[in-house]
């Protein structure tokens, strides 16, 4: 994607002499002010809330500001290369989406439209185990482009079997297990509107489009269960779970399943006792890549890859898990100084410009995944707005590397960097 800054600038400048500005802000904070405008105040508490009091969260950038890049002059490229090698496969950047679930929250048919941003951008989109499009749907969207599928391990084995044996149909080109999510975190926003999207069925189409899952869930509408209160609010839910279920409304609306497939989900979508004897099993189960996201302590570090991992997320989930956790950026430098410069380490948490991209590169990691942005750009404009984002976060990326001195992905090391 070379020259991918220039050609940016002179797509919004020339818009800009037409009277035309873009729709998607150029800077997060303006971004995010829009973003929110945009959102309904459930979606905008579940996407951009926080565990506890947020500092989990506002750590994650002041590790970012505790660095300043330091450019070199002269240094005669041209052109940049921001392609890079992970595991096995050609990336033209180093960014990749993360997944981020419940997506519908934002907009509808979410998984859709940011599957086809991401092959517009030629970015590789890990889909999220919680998505609101099942993943064949998303693969087909994305055509040959590049897409990864994160796995929460359930606690029904046969199901993680189940999605795992679908990852490895649509191409997936690499499992990400997230491990820092066995239960979920304290999250206020959420708690204070009583709001959880997948007790109205939002995030849970990985589930309801899996054969082990229906089996589970039609086995379960079969059975009595207590009469519920019958509240305005529960009946605003059923609908919820009727719409977001799979099949007509009407017939929907009839069946237990919805119900019943929502109920299901909440007791089984992820395993609070899962242990490195779990993950020991990954090598037999999948011939995909293993990557373990969740990473922040060196220890476990080199516990993934003794254990056969082929990379690693060192991730605080957004910040959204734990409240006063490490910065990701911080457990990167401890984790890269600890395993040395050859195992595959990915960051998230915490990258919100092309600045911090180069930053995280420097710092170690061999690429990173973009979340609440591109969420943001969703809101604002659809799967355009997806695009967008990503656009910009990319020219930055490019034109920071072209002010720096840095010719490719390569180059791209701690001596750029100075402690601020």
């Amino acid at each position: 994607m070379s020259g991918a800054g220039l050609a940016r600038l002179s797509t919004i400048y020339r818009q800009g002499v037409l009277g035309r500005r873009p729709v998607v802000p150029a800077d997060f904070a303006e971004l995010e002010r829009r973003a929110r405008r945009a959102s309904s105040s459930r979606a905008w508490a579940y996407v951009a809330g926080g565990a506890g009091e947020g500092r989990t969260m506002r750590r994650n950038r002041e590790a970012f500001d505790r660095w300043a890049i330091v450019p070199r002059m002269a240094s005669g490229a041209v052109d940049r290369d921001l392609s890079v090698n992970l595991l096995g496969a050609r990336h033209s950047t180093p960014v990749l989406l993360a997944p981020v679930g419940a997506g519908a929250l934002m907009a509808d048919d979410s998984d859709l439209k940011i599957a086809r941003a991401a092959a517009a951008t030629g970015t590789a989109y890990v889909f999220s185990n919680q998505g609101c499009n099942p993943m064949e749907d998303c693969a087909a969207a994305m055509g040959d482009a590049a897409r990864w599928f994160q796995l929460y391990w359930s606690k029904d084995e046969q199901l993680v079997d189940s999605l795992i044996a679908r990852a490895e149909a649509i191409g997936a080109g690499a499992l990400v297990v997230t491990l820092d999510t066995t239960v979920l975190g304290w999250r206020p926003q959420d708690l204070n509107l009583g709001s959880l999207p997948f007790s109205r069925g939002q995030g849970i189409a990985q589930y309801t489009s899996d054969p082990r899952f229906r089996e589970i869930a039609t086995e379960r509408a079969g059975q009595p269960s207590p009469k519920p209160e019958v509240t305005l609010g529960a009946i605003r839910t059923l609908l919820a779970m009727t719409r977001n279920h799979p099949g007509r409304f009407w017939a929907n609306l009839r069946s237990p399943l919805p119900k019943a497939s929502v109920e299901t989900f909440l007791d089984i979508y992820s395993n609070p006792g899962l242990s490195w004897d779990h993950l020991a099993t990954l090598r037999d189960r999948t011939r995909l890549p293993i990557v373990l996201k969740g990473i922040l302590h060196p220890d476990d570090a080199r516990r993934a890859f003794d254990l056969g991992a082929d990379a690693i997320v060192v991730s605080n989930h957004g910040g959204r898990q734990i409240d006063n956790a490490t910065a990701s950026l911080d457990a990167l430098v401890a984790i890269r100084s600890e395993l040395g410069p050859e195992p595959a380490v990915l960051l998230d948490s915490g990258i919100r410009t092309g600045a911090d991209v180069f930053t995280a590169l420097a710092l170690g990691a061999n690429a990173v995944l973009l979340g609440r942005p591109y969420m943001y750009g969703l809101a604002i404009a659809g799967q355009t707005g997806v695009e967008d984002v990503i656009r910009n976060v990319i020219a930055e990326l490019d034109l920071t590397m072209a002010l720096a001195g840095t010719p490719d992905i390569a180059s791209i090391t701690r001596s750029f960097l100075t402690p601020a």
